[in-house]
């Protein structure tokens, strides 16, 4: 009964393909059927022909500027969806004439009721119909609003993008939200086990102390009840004008968005009235070093079963140089060749174990949970700081161990060591331009800080043709700056300020020695 069954089903299969797909062909070629090789052409078959583009149009970001001063920029990419948004140099370095706070209020305001839509809801059902999403997000330098959706809903985009900028309705009712979401953020901004957000906020503030990117990111806690309607409309009549912004978008052709601009952008007045650019402040970020400590109980910042143990965190930073200068490519690898991280990474190809602060200090000295390069860059200044923790009763060694790490960045990087650093930066810009978003952002903030791109490539080559000779003396200019310093949780072993500063300014690295009579 089996045998007829399966005569059966070959039968079926014979029927349905014919004889010829039913042969059984062996990996030999006795049976007559010579072996083709998969890499050379199919004979008999024509030669296929693909698709091209000529040279530079596949990377080409096309820009054209409004005759009200804004600017359109755009990159085309293959795809279904598009992100269009538009990029305001506006954020929380401009706050100096006014209470600290309003770009993190602007940022929880936005995409709520405007002149055209009654609610934050009537917005979300308007792009959820094109398979849309969006978001805000402020920095210290620019505040950006950003929609994902449907190509072919590009039209309601842009008018959406325009009113949600230009003609928010702001109401009391909404303003009174947005405390208690700002109210709520900065609480969890204290509680929170990863402390990161905070420190960066602290270095700022040490490195460029009450002067533009140092002035406070989130909104301090006795501002939030003096940021209403009428000092929203103040600061967006200075600083929401047609020349200090771009519309960018990736995934449309350019000049179906530059007709949207002119349809949407060119004309619409703002809710606020005309703008009044002669208040924008002008001011050139000024380093001044210092330090900030926050005495803070870290014991309980992590509950359950396995709570992380109570650490101390420290970030020292340096001033390096602002991204429109031509050192700013060797300070970036520079970065990417101290590297480091968590004690607890799992490490694998591409996640630096083999940077500096993994092999000379998470390797080295078990008890140092966390060493982390990081590098904050400006249109006037930056900032390459290295944040550490460790047990309280190891702060003073932790320090030391981290300035000996400054100090050792002045010495000749090895040819081996700075390859994989630059190799490493190039695989990480070009991985993090595969996503549509961020090549919107990447193009935003380039053509808002310079009026033109810098495409992937030329940055490629500008890596690569980075020395050990300029890694030795960008260095040596970072190093001859007053240090920053952030320090927080149980500070009793803390050294001073001023120890920190000898050490960076010693031969090698080491903090003063000190001497007691009595432990």
């Amino acid at each position: 009964m089996a045998s007829h069954m399966s005569r059966f089903r070959a039968w079926g299969r014979v029927q349905r393909f014919g004889f010829a797909a039913c042969r059984q062909y062996s990996s030999g070629s006795s049976n007559g059927y010579p072996n083709v090789s998969l890499s050379a052409p199919l004979p008999g078959i024509p030669k296929p022909v693909f698709a091209a583009v000529d040279g530079q149009e596949q990377y080409e970001t096309k820009i054209t500027t409004l005759e009200n001063g804004l600017k359109v920029a755009s990159q085309n990419k293959f795809g279904q969806f598009c992100t269009v948004g538009i990029l305001v140099n506006s954020g929380s370095r401009h706050e100096v004439r006014y209470p600290s706070g309003i770009s993190h209020f602007l940022e929880k305001l936005a995409f709520s009721s405007t002149a055209q839509y009654g609610s934050k809801d009537e917005i979300l059902l308007t792009l959820e119909k094109h398979g849309g999403i969006c978001d805000c997000q402020t920095s210290r330098d620019t505040t950006m609003y950003a929609v994902s959706a449907e190509v072919k809903g590009l039209d309601t985009v842009v008018s959406l993008l325009a009113d949600a900028v230009l003609q928010p309705r702001l109401i009391d009712e909404e303003i009174e939200m947005t405390r208690m979401a700002v109210r709520f953020e900065l609480e969890d901004l204290n509680m929170r086990p990863d402390p990161e957000p905070l420190l960066t906020e602290m270095i700022h503030a040490a490195a460029y102390r009450g002067n533009t990117v140092g002035l406070p990111r989130f909104c301090p806690v006795e501002n939030v009840d003096k940021i209403d309607r009428a000092l929203l409309h103040s600061y967006l009549r200075s600083y929401y004008c047609p020349e200090r912004m771009v519309l960018a978008g990736v995934g449309i052709e350019h000049e179906q968005l530059v007709e949207c601009a002119r349809k949407y952008l060119l004309d619409m007045k703002p809710v606020w009235g005309a703008s009044t650019s002669g208040n924008v402040d002008l001011s050139v970020a000024q380093y001044t070093g210092g330090i900030i400590k926050m005495e803070k109980d870290m014991s309980d910042v992590s509950l359950g079963p396995t709570p992380i143990p109570e650490l101390t965190h420290i970030m020292i930073g340096l001033e390096s140089c602002s991204f429109l200068e031509d050192d700013f490519i060797p300070f970036a690898v520079l970065n990417m060749m101290m590297g480091g991280g968590g004690s607890f990474s799992a490490g694998g190809p591409g996640k630096g174990m083999f940077t500096r602060l993994y092999l000379n200090v998470l390797n080295r000295h078990h008890w140092m949970y966390n060493a982390t390069s990081y590098h904050h860059s400006y249109e006037d200044s930056g900032l390459l700081c290295i944040h550490a923790s460790a047990d309280p009763r190891q702060v003073r060694e932790m320090v030391e161990i981290i300035t000996r790490e400054f100090i050792q960045m002045a010495g000749t990087a090895g040819e081996m060591e700075l390859e994989r650093a630059k190799t490493q930066l190039k695989s990480m810009l070009m991985m993090n331009l595969e996503s549509r978003p961020v090549i919107f952002e990447d193009v935003g903030r380039q053509v808002l800080a310079t009026g033109k791109r810098k495409l992937p490539h030329e940055l490629c080559q500008l890596i690569s043709n980075v020395t050990a000779n300029d890694i030795k003396r960008v260095t040596a200019k970072m190093l001859r700056a007053k240090p920053a310093v952030a320090a927080l949780g149980d500070l009793t072993e803390m050294p001073s300020y001023e120890h920190i500063q000898a050490a960076l300014s010693s031969k090698d690295g080491r903090l003063p020695r000190m001497y007691r009579l009595f432990r």
